[in-house]
């Protein structure tokens, strides 16, 4: 019988990956050692703990390898484990009393819309008020307000907010071009909200909404990480518009939020009905009540509904959010009306 190849053994471990990642042995650097007795193969790895699960199925699967290869009668296989490290995230918003993050299931259920809005509201209550635009996909802040310069800079690396409306705003919007896509990984989606959080001068701020990407997903556990104790001083606003589909959704959204330990502040109907600017008739073309009946049924509060009202759309479109370019109308009042009930919760 001839001697196993060691370039062959050593070709397995570079190219098998673990299960549950993308990743080989080597790459993980877990290899310690691969020793050669005639026929037989000693192989010794090193992992961390938390792949103790997997032991059985890696032992398994490259005894079926490398016992394929030519002149191996044998493969044992030694594990030696190490602690998984338990990540630490540090609260990077230490100069903000509170933040409420404005999340739904799906986009186009007007959450941006909402969030900004809310602020403005918050802001003429006398609060002083941040907008962060986390949705680093499909920012919208930067039309919302009517901002075309990127922010200033400081010599130790830090980021001036853009100042509008008495508010202070970043967005992904204010450094990218309009017609730019980002096409990040998660890491670096990662090190961007970070840096949104972390590298912003926000300065003493009684609220800053963090107003999040649709879904559920990485970018979302990332934010709340880094922010949670202040974010558990505030909380979270769910957006939905009457449809059932659209709040099957928010209900996701509902839940990352209850599995992340962020309390709910309340729900929002959005498009809740259609105020004809005739007529003054109103039509309910998406339903009504929907969203206010199911957040009874889950005992969780209802912060307002918000018609349709063209001014919104125009007010978006123009860089003005409606609660500053009309503050009488009725859907400004709505707003104000829910930020009314977010400061009275928060104690600010």
């Amino acid at each position: 019988m001839s001697k196993p190849s060691r370039a062959a053994l050593f070709d397995i471990l570079n190219t098998w990956k673990v299960p549950g990642t993308q990743t080989s042995l080597v790459a993980l650097k877990a290899v310690r050692g691969i020793d050669l007795e005639g026929g037989r193969v000693q192989l010794s790895l090193h992992l961390l703990d938390a792949y103790q699960d997997r032991a059985e199925t890696i032992q398994q699967a490259l005894r079926e390898l490398m016992g394929a290869l030519e002149g191996v009668s044998a493969v044992d296989i030694a594990f030696t484990w190490e602690k998984t490290p338990e990540p630490s995230f540090q609260d990077l918003l230490p100069t903000v009393k509170a933040a409420v993050v404005v999340g739904s299931g799906k986009g186009g259920v007007g959450k941006s819309t909402v969030a900004a809005n809310l602020a403005c509201a918050a802001a003429r209550l006398g609060l002083k008020v941040g907008l962060l635009d986390a949705d680093l996909y499909g920012p919208s802040m930067a039309m919302m307000f009517g901002i075309q310069d990127g922010p200033e800079g400081t010599p130790e690396g830090k980021i001036l907010p853009i100042e509008k409306f008495g508010l202070k705003l970043m967005s992904m919007g204010f450094l990218i071009d309009d017609d730019r896509p980002v096409v990040w990984r998660g890491p670096m989606l990662n090190k961007a909200l970070q840096q949104f959080l972390g590298d912003v001068l926000w300065g003493e701020l009684d609220l800053l909404f963090i107003d999040l990407p649709p879904g559920t997903g990485d970018v979302q556990i990332t934010l709340v990480q880094n922010a949670k104790e202040t974010i558990a001083k505030g909380g979270a606003v769910v957006v939905s518009t009457p449809q059932d589909v659209a709040f099957l959704d928010a209900k996701k959204a509902i839940g990352l939020f209850k599995v992340v330990e962020v309390p709910i502040l309340g729900i929002v109907e959005n498009m809740s009905s259609f105020l004809c600017p005739h007529c003054k008739g109103e039509t309910h073309i998406f339903g009504h009540g929907g969203v206010k009946a199911a957040a009874r049924e889950m005992d969780l509060p209802f912060l307002g509904e918000v018609p349709i009202d063209l001014e919104i759309r125009a007010g978006s479109d123009q860089g003005t959010p409606l609660v500053v370019g009309h503050p009488d109308s009725p859907q400004a009042k709505a707003f104000l009306q829910m930020a009314r009930e977010l400061k009275v919760k928060l104690n600010l």
